[in-house]
């Protein structure tokens, strides 16, 4: 997990009023841009308005020490709300709403006597000056329940320790910078060590998980023991029946009477009550759906199916809604057994597949069809083998996949851990059963040609929001050689490696970048120069200059790239997405219209325009 930034450039108290000059705009690919703002108070207001008054189609605003992200639903949305922000105002709103919540602190930290020293306060003094301010919720992102707290004053500035901790303690308070914060959970850190509490800042059986939410405040009150009262978790809301609908009479794969599908002769191909129980998981096989969009400023990611075109094109071929959970399988090696008769469907990867009869039943095994519906029944066992080519495998089964839901999805999002846990051997997968679905599909071609190992497979990108830390020449170089996909790749995102004989990326910058939102398809650079492309697992904030974010229409192969595959970048316009003719026409956005598709000469600079050095 990457440690929380504490690098500003600029003031980071919640004091003072927010700017109303302009605001400098970046895109981030085609459907989501930064706003740069004066001061952590704009950054707190813009969030605050934005979130108590989204933009139409706007997905979630995440905020950060000096930037606010807004990510929308499509390129239409996110232009329209690019020119809406232009003529926003906002008033002050820190401290004007959220609840007050008071954290009980032991001050035994490692790092008290250390902090002691640097602010000349002593360790009393520092745990008087602690307990003394009232701090406010600023900004999310760096995990599910960690909220980044600033003060009126700012009183405790101290830098983070010289070398990090590989594992800070679940409920260690700490300050860096200009925050205060709570570790929800043991992570890597480099934040200076006050104490710790037992207060639960996330706990997924609360209403509301985070305990410290942007524009809460905060009191820490210090005490010589923990005591903790236990409490029963709140009781969930009572959910109501599914909606049913009556199926057309006389369509193949309708629903009978009695909920089970029936096949164009009549027997039952799917029962009630029927479940998918896992023999082998293979290397990694995950539930899936489309995700929890919009919970980015409590550290969440989306999360999902990290090829959605094909999870939605298997829950299509069995009649399902697109958002139904399905089985990702990472590289084959899944095998499943049906108890009861079910009906599924593969997409995604070029994945031979194989169904072994039931043993002294005198049926033949049999190659299950890829992209077409198909019965497994009750004792059947589904193998599949390695992929000829692309990555990932999707499994849907006609009623989807009966499991909990976590913050409104069935996704397992395995940078945070939410939602349910990896598939292993034995796991019962309940399915949730016919519910007057679509009639089952029919075979469907292929979506696209997927990747191999060995070959080169053409992404599109849109340069910025932070190409100018690596100038023309770095553009150059990321749209002039193909990249690698390094093995060591996965869900967070795709690691690239330079070719052979090819060269890194180099900024023309120095210093530290602030966090700052982070969408899916971003290219973030590290100092190695060698890019990550993040996918559905991304971390909400990143540290690193996103040199380019490839356009959602292409995340699908992005997600099915191999070990061993090729890519190259192409730099494109935004709106249209058709080839930039000079790698600098792409840039255009960044540079100050708010419309992405946007030429320069028809179009004069507005007053986002951003003058950079």
């Amino acid at each position: 997990m990457i440690d929380p930034d504490t690098s500003t450039t600029g003031p980071a108290t919640a004091s003072g009023t927010p700017t109303t000059a302009p605001r400098a705009l970046r895109w981030a690919g085609t459907r989501a841009f930064l706003l740069e703002c004066a001061s952590l108070a704009d950054v707190v207001a813009l969030h605050a308005h934005l979130t108590a008054a989204p933009l139409p189609g706007q997905v979630e605003a995440v905020a950060a020490a000096e930037t606010v992200t807004l990510s929308f639903t499509h390129r239409a949305a996110a232009v329209a709300g690019a020119r809406a922000v232009q003529s926003l105002t906002v008033t002050d709103r820190a401290g004007q709403s959220g609840r007050t919540v008071d954290i009980d602190v032991v001050y035994d930290g490692e790092d008290l006597a250390e902090v002691g020293r640097l602010t000349g306060l002593g360790a009393d003094g520092v745990v008087r000056v602690h307990t003394q301010t009232l701090w406010t919720g600023a900004f999310g992102g760096f995990a599910p329940g960690f909220t980044y707290l600033v003060a009126e004053d700012d009183p405790l500035q101290v830098p983070r320790r010289s070398t990090p901790r590989t594992s800070v303690p679940a409920g260690s308070v700490a300050i860096a910078g200009h925050f205060s914060a709570v570790y929800p959970r043991s992570s890597p850190g480099g934040w200076q060590l006050l104490g710790h509490t037992d207060a639960r800042m996330w706990d997924l059986e609360r209403s509301s998980p985070a305990l410290v939410r942007p524009g809460d405040r905060v009191r820490y009150r210090a005490v010589r023991e923990l005591l903790r009262v236990t409490r029963d978790p709140e009781p969930a809301p009572e959910s109501m029946p599914e909606p049913t609908t009556a199926p057309e009479a006389g369509t193949a794969g309708a629903v009978a009477a009695g909920g089970t599908a029936t096949s164009p002769s009549g027997p039952p191909v799917q029962s009630a009550a029927a479940a998918l129980v896992v023999e082998a998981p293979g290397l990694q096989s995950l539930v899936q759906d489309l995700g929890r969009p919009g919970l980015g400023d409590l550290g969440v990611s989306a999360s999902g199916a990290a090829d959605t075109a094909s999870a939605r094109q298997a829950n299509r071929l069995v009649g399902n809604p697109p958002g139904e959970a399905v089985i990702e399988a990472l590289l084959g090696g899944l095998s499943v057994r049906a108890r009861g008769s079910v009906v599924l469907a593969l997409a995604g990867a070029d994945t031979p597949a194989r169904i072994t009869s039931v043993p002294g039943s005198g049926a033949d095994d049999r190659p299950a069809p890829p992209r077409t519906p198909f019965a497994l029944h009750d004792g059947e066992t589904l193998i599949l083998d390695e992929p000829t080519a692309g990555l990932r495998t999707y499994l849907a089964v006609r009623g989807g996949l009966d499991v909990p839901a976590v913050l409104g999805s069935r996704s397992t999002d395995t940078m945070s851990g939410i939602g349910p846990e990896p598939l292993a051997s034995g796991t019962e997968l309940p399915v949730r059963g016919d519910r007057g679905f679509a009639a089952v599909g029919t075979a469907e071609p292929a979506l696209r040609r997927l990747p191999r190992a060995g070959e080169v497979t053409t992404l599109r990108v849109v340069p910025g929001p932070r190409q100018d830390w690596f100038g023309a020449a770095g553009l150059e170089v990321l749209g002039g050689q193909d990249w690698a996909v390094s093995s060591q790749s996965n869900r967070i995102g795709v690691r690239l490696e330079a070719p052979a004989g090819g060269t890194p990326l180099e900024r023309v910058r120095e210093g530290e970048l602030s966090s700052e939102g982070a969408v899916a398809g971003a290219l973030q650079v590290p100092p190695s120069g060698l890019p990550v492309l993040f996918l559905a697992d991304h971390p909400v904030t990143g540290g690193y200059p996103v040199i380019g974010v490839v356009v959602p229409e292409d995340l699908p192969l992005a997600a099915q790239l191999p070990p061993g595959a090729g890519v190259r970048f192409e730099p494109v316009t935004p709106l249209t997405l058709v080839p930039a003719v000079h790698l600098d026409a792409a840039t255009a956005p960044e540079r100050g219209t708010a419309d992405p598709g946007a030429d320069s000469a028809e179009h004069p600079a507005t007053p986002l325009e951003r003058t950079d050095p």
